[in-house]
């Protein structure tokens, strides 16, 4: 049994000093602590747009129970060190042209392959179901927003921030960096437009919940859906919580 207090624990006793409380910010605990991201998924906390807040705002809005989130947390971080389980990198100390490499590699090719997938079996389980599963007309609308919105979003990274990046890596001139965090701002609020058209998308789903009728094509689409999603929120939060402060940093200590 264990009581939470303040930023300590009682463990068999002991108050011992917890590494995690709800005072941090979001992206902040995910940054220094991936596998925290699996407790927010789970309990619909947005770590990735709404990273920059503290986690406890985020737990009061929506009725958590912020005693037993950060236990979750605490807990899955204490079982990580003592089974020195490091497979998480810590994209923290990663060099800026390998994460954005991983970023490219990883997260952009992943859409630009399972955007035009998903887009067909949303468009086939709408004919088939949407008779009986009239929610079926939303999802297709809004999936079909968020591919549009995240196409446009890609290119711009592809073709103005990340060369800027990569070129100011090689030569070191500020004007190639102020390119670049130029336009954090601008693509700040397109992840947060995502992020919110994904939270709709998951409230019409219910949560990606399968109706009893389904057939393996309504499933696979709903996890495709879902996978997607989870795919997303990782690759804003390195952007976000990561790639550009740092590129911000970078800017601040050039001036």
């Amino acid at each position: 049994m264990k009581k939470q207090l303040g930023m300590y624990v009682i463990r068999k006793g002991k108050p011992i000093m917890s590494k995690f409380y709800s005072g941090q910010n979001i992206g902040d605990i995910v940054v220094e602590f991936p596998k925290a991201a699996e407790v927010f998924k789970e309990n619909k906390v947005d770590f990735c747009c709404g990273g920059n807040r503290p986690l406890s705002e985020a737990l009061i809005e929506q009725g958590l129970d912020e005693k037993l989130i950060m236990a979750k947390i605490n807990d899955l971080y204490d079982y990580q060190q003592a089974n020195k389980d490091n497979s998480d990198k810590d994209w923290r100390e990663v060099p800026t042209g390998d994460l954005v490499e991983h970023i490219l590699d990883t997260h952009h090719a992943y859409l630009w392959s399972e955007l035009p997938k998903i887009s067909e079996y949303v468009t086939k389980i709408l004919r088939v179901h949407g008779e009986h599963h009239p929610e079926l007309t939303q999802v297709h609308k809004l999936f079909h927003l968020v591919k549009m919105e995240l196409e446009e979003h890609l290119v711009k990274e592809e073709t103005i921030q990340y060369p800027a990046i990569f070129k100011y890596l090689e030569n070191n001139e500020l004007v190639d960096l102020e390119k670049a965090v130029n336009l954090v701002a601008e693509l700040e609020a397109e992840h947060t437009a995502a992020g919110d058209v994904l939270k709709e998308l998951r409230a019409v789903t219910k949560d990606f919940q399968v109706p009893d009728d389904a057939c393996r094509s309504y499933d696979l689409t709903y996890l495709k859906l879902k996978e997607m999603e989870s795919d997303i929120f990782q690759h804003i939060h390195l952007e976000n919580n990561i790639l550009f402060p740092r590129l911000e940093a970078l800017k601040e200590k050039l001036k």
